[in-house]
């Protein structure tokens, strides 16, 4: 079984528990149950199948039940809170505390790296810039970026990049991009991209009265949609993107670093269906 550092997922590390000792030796969910001291015989498979959450009480007497002890013992009550976080702030705050705890060993958490890279808009601005400008300094770096940056923090993003291997440097201090991609899981990725996204979106309202014109373009349209034409309208915001980025991958005179926000929003909740009705009985009339 995978040490519980490779995990981001308590039920799966649950789950793994069960089928190990499974393979081993007669073990059924109701023992694993009765073995955690829970008088329902299928509660912990309803919440390794995602049916029902692992309550606070719970945690210590599973973890026990696993055999889970110190470092071990701690992060699986971590990992328990992250999972069952209602909202974005807590899943953040989760993740940070698991980060933290793995810190103590020094030990690597899995999604550690993405929630660093895309924590600030610094180190996706540096990833792109820094090759760009070979042989210059943090300090030179840290001007040319128009969002409040210093030396020190351009000099801690490419520390960061460069030990993650998403920059590699050579022998003349100059930069160059790796092919690595930022990966984390599918509960976590998604969380820290949207951190990401708030925080370009406050540079893009920056950008409206700092940069002129001729360096920005901004549009937008109010329109009503129902389900079926905002599906079709991603499709078309996701093709643009893709030709956005085959468009950029061709330029031979890098000489800038933007960034495209694509936004699609909703400005009101959905009409109530009366309303609807009433609207087309009176087109009718």
């Amino acid at each position: 079984m995978k040490p519980i550092i490779e995990y981001n997922d308590y039920r799966s590390y649950m789950r793994d528990f069960y089928e190990e000792r499974k393979r081993v030796s007669y073990f059924t969910w109701r023992e694993f149950a009765s073995l955690a001291g829970f008088v329902s015989p299928t509660y912990l498979k309803l919440v390794c199948d995602g049916k029902t959450r692992l309550s606070k009480p719970g945690i210590g007497k599973v973890a026990r039940a696993m055999g889970l002890e110190g470092f071990n013992f701690t992060y699986f009550g971590l990992l328990v809170k992250f999972g069952n976080a209602k909202n974005a702030a807590e899943k953040e705050a989760a993740l940070r505390e698991l980060e933290h705890e793995a810190s103590l060993i020094k030990v690597r958490v899995i999604d550690a790296d993405a929630f660093h890279y895309y924590e600030t808009p610094i180190c996706p601005i540096v990833r792109e810039l820094a090759p760009l400008m070979p042989e210059a300094d943090p300090c030179e770096i840290a001007a040319t970026i128009k969002s409040p940056a210093s030396a020190r923090d351009v000099r801690d993003a490419l520390q960061f990049l460069t030990k993650a291997e998403l920059l590699t440097k050579t022998h003349n201090s100059t930069y160059q991009q790796t092919e690595k991609s930022v990966k984390g899981s599918k509960e976590a990725l998604p969380l820290a991209i949207r951190s990401m996204n708030k925080k370009m979106a406050t540079l893009a309202t920056q950008s409206i009265d700092r940069d002129s014109v001729d360096e920005r373009n901004f549009s937008g349209v109010v329109m009503g949609i129902d389900e079926a034409a905002y599906a079709r309208i991603v499709e078309v915001i996701d093709a643009c993107r893709k030709k956005v980025i085959d468009i950029a991958r061709e330029c031979q005179n890098i000489n800038q670093v933007y960034r495209l926000n694509l936004q699609l929003f909703p400005l009101t909740d959905k009409i109530n269906k009366k309303f609807i009705k009433k609207e087309n009985k009176d087109e009718q009339d």
